[in-house]
């Protein structure tokens, strides 16, 4: 075969090769639209199907809506929309770390948006039930032996409610799941108290205790915090201590059961 011929043998092998990458290409490109229907879809429609998903409870399918909404409009009021839609559903699928991680993310992307206040709100709530797990939730775990640490962030997500938005209608909620939440960390230090106590390491019960009267004034458990401290210090050989403890259970808690159990 002759130098031109081959050359021009070559060049119609690579026209065709060429015209079949076109053309897989383009029935890629058609697959593509028969595989996602919404590709077409203007940014209300998709707001309102994710709407739709979210009334019957189908959380993944409609936080798939939004983040396509987000992708494809990234500004305007939808977008914001679909941000905060987006934390709630990981926070109703019970997915609390994503829950907070996109509520930080809107109210990091929207500090003065007009419903801030209910973000941070919920933000609060993820973080509640955060060290709850699945058996905690269904099965009603004493919230007294949660996670401390999951417990002071939810009160500072509900503190920072309280302190920003003062006048939200989620104000008294937060409040209120404070006053909990302060109650259930003293009853947690209380909790530990009574483990040493009860395991002889009397200086530790001590300290724990004074740290659920300290941090934590006026709480429920502060009656046992004195109570163990009142045996704790007797047993430590320290009367004194433990007459004084005693003193102040008695004064606070005149009718203590424990007080009562002790004699």
């Amino acid at each position: 075969m002759k130098r031109s011929q081959t050359v021009q043998a070559f060049a119609g092998r690579g026209y065709l090769l060429a015209f079949a990458l076109v053309l897989i290409a383009l029935m890629a490109g058609c697959s593509s639209l028969d595989k996602d229907p919404t590709i077409k879809w203007d940014a209300e429609r998709l707001y309102t199907e994710a709407k739709e998903e979210i009334g019957v409870g189908n959380w993944k399918k409609a936080r798939e809506l939004l983040e396509k909404l987000e992708a494809r409009f990234p500004f305007g009021r939808y977008a914001q929309q679909a941000q905060m839609e987006i934390a709630y559903t990981y926070y109703k699928e019970g997915e609390s770390a994503q829950a907070v991680t996109a509520a930080d993310r809107f109210l990091k992307l929207n500090p003065n948006h007009q419903n801030a206040d209910y973000v941070q709100f919920l933000k609060g709530l993820a973080l509640f039930n955060d060290d709850l797990g699945f058996f905690g939730r269904r099965f009603g775990r004493d919230p007294t032996y949660r996670d401390p640490k999951a417990m002071r962030e939810a009160f500072d997500a509900f503190k920072e409610l309280a302190l920003r938005y003062p006048n939200s209608r989620y104000a008294p909620e937060a409040n209120a799941r404070m006053n909990y939440l302060v109650n259930a960390l003293a009853q947690s230090e209380v909790n530990v108290a009574r483990y040493y106590l009860q395991r002889g390491a009397f200086l530790a019960a001590v300290q724990r205790a004074q740290v659920a009267l300290r941090d934590y004034v006026g709480a429920p458990a502060s009656e046992e915090a004195l109570s163990i401290m009142v045996r704790a210090y007797r047993s430590l050989g320290m009367d004194g201590l433990g007459a004084d403890a005693e003193r102040v259970l008695l004064k606070n808690y005149p009718n203590s059961a424990f007080l009562k159990r002790e004699k």
